[in-house]
């Protein structure tokens, strides 16, 4: 294998003799023997790994600890094209507007439909406001001020359309609104409002509108 050509080496990385190499390199090797999964065999390499400097390590395994740390950092210009492709972010997305409806619902002298329209028009609302309106990004990124006059949507995966974060941000209000008409009764009054209210997030969300700024609103 060619990561023990330097067993051969009096002195390897930091400071760390051959006897040392072919005692971790047997360790390792009994790791890959009795470790039965995953997660138990990374944690006997890295305690291993731990007893050598990171250069002793890196000359051992190059490249062994960049692949175990996918995840803890990335390397993306712009956090924002990737926020929403997280871990769970979906699911606190569907808890916070459960959570908002359950509020509305505990509020006495609100009635079913008002509150399933209330429910409606805060979400397109804070939609609105946070994926359409404001631009720029709160990280300090070196991409030369470009996410400066985008939209967070327009950041999304580098703009790329249709991908799976934006048809499920595009298809939640559709649901919430299916679900608001329902529970209204198809209310002429609640009807228009949540109409209203839909076509403000969707029609932003359309590829024809991607950076357009009608009549120069929100422009700069």
């Amino acid at each position: 294998m060619k990561h023990f050509k330097y067993i051969l080496n009096p002195r390897c990385g930091n400071g760390q003799t051959a006897e040392k190499i072919c005692g971790c390199v047997s360790n390792l090797l009994r790791c890959t023997r009795t470790c039965r999964t995953r997660t138990r065999l990374e944690c006997c390499l890295r305690r291993q790994l731990a007893r050598f400097s990171n250069t002793a390590a890196e000359s051992l395994l190059p490249g062994y600890f960049a692949r175990m740390n996918v995840g803890v950092a990335h390397s993306e210009v712009n956090p924002n094209t990737r926020v929403m492709n997280s871990r769970g972010i979906w699911l606190a997305y569907l808890l916070l507007t459960t959570a908002l409806h359950v509020v509305l619902l505990s509020i006495p002298f609100l009635s079913v439909p008002v509150v399933w329209t209330l429910t409606n028009v805060i979400h397109n609302l804070a939609m609105y406001l946070f994926l359409h309106t404001v631009k720029g990004t709160p990280f300090e990124t070196p991409d030369q001020g470009k996410a400066r006059l985008l939209t967070h949507w327009e950041q999304m995966d580098y703009g790329v359309q249709f991908t799976a974060s934006r048809k499920f941000l595009t298809i939640s209000p559709i649901v919430l609104y299916i679900l608001a008409s329902f529970y209204t009764k198809y209310d002429t009054t609640h009807f228009l409002v949540n109409t209203g209210s839909l076509l403000s997030v969707l029609l932003p969300k359309l590829p024809q509108f991607h950076g357009v700024r009608l009549f120069g609103i929100n422009k700069y």
